[in-house]
């Protein structure tokens, strides 16, 4: 078993693709009223599951900034643990700055997996309506991989801005709504379902929650079939306590629960 393991992380790294799960929690009802602000400064501390081992851990923060425009700051800490660490290691760094609103402004991401290394940043400009993408393979003397422009809407969230926008919302199952969306390579309009409220064990805690589902997959911003749950506590906090991404058999469901918040 161990070496189908092995190939799977080496021709389709899944832990850089945790990078863009979250997404997955941008899915804000925007004709809703919002709800109470977050807190200032936060921390988001995840057990990451992948076929019944542990896979990783990934640390989520949320910290306020100041100057001449004050926004915000997202950054995400990724790294495998266990057997996947000793197959493919992985130490992924995510840093987005947003708008006081969530709206992505930029965004830097350093993926270090096994001897690749990649620097990715993008400028989202609301003036112009565009999203510059720029990416530098770092082995290779900083040689660019990928240039180009994508035409954006004024206002759109980028994958990890929405983990905390979706909880300034509310969303009640049997409710659907549709939002923007960008890796930097692509805009969409994505589609979000509330579907049930249901009891969550996690690390954490059991959590009261709302299930939902994210249409990323099958051809709207990625290409791979997959189906895309996450699980909002169900109070005035709106915890991101769970998500879980369903795959085909090959690949397997990968599973994030929230270890600690802070």
């Amino acid at each position: 078993m161990i070496a189908p393991l092995a190939a799977h992380l080496r021709n389709w790294p899944f832990m850089r693709f945790l990078l863009l799960l979250v997404p997955l929690l941008v899915c804000a009802p925007l004709a809703l009223p919002q709800s109470s602000s977050l807190p200032t400064k936060e921390i988001l501390h995840y057990n990451i599951e992948w076929r019944l081992f542990t896979a990783g851990k990934a640390k989520v923060e949320l910290t306020t900034t100041t100057g001449p425009k004050p926004g915000l700051q997202a950054d995400l800490h990724l790294e495998s643990s266990g057997i996947v660490s000793k197959l493919f290691k992985v130490e992924d760094e995510y840093v987005a700055m947003l708008s006081p609103t969530y709206c992505a402004q930029s965004l830097q991401m350093i993926t270090h997996e096994g001897n690749r290394l990649r620097e990715t940043k993008v400028t989202f400009d609301a003036e112009t309506k565009k999203a510059i993408y720029l990416e530098r393979d770092r082995a290779k003397n900083n040689a660019v991989v990928l240039s180009q422009e994508t035409d954006i809407p004024p206002c759109v969230h980028d994958v990890l801005g929405g983990l905390f926008f979706i909880r300034t919302l509310n969303l009640e199952p049997g409710q659907s709504t549709q939002i923007p969306v960008s890796d930097g390579k692509k805009s969409v309009m994505v589609k979000v379902e509330a579907q049930a409220r249901e009891d969550v064990k996690t690390p954490e805690g059991t959590f009261k929650t709302i299930r939902y589902e994210v249409y990323l997959f099958n051809g709207v911003l990625y290409k791979r079939p997959a189906h895309l749950n996450l699980w909002v506590s169900d109070d005035r906090r709106k915890l991101p306590v769970q998500i879980r991404v369903r795959m085909t058999f090959t690949i397997g469901t990968i599973l994030l629960q929230l270890e600690k918040h802070e």
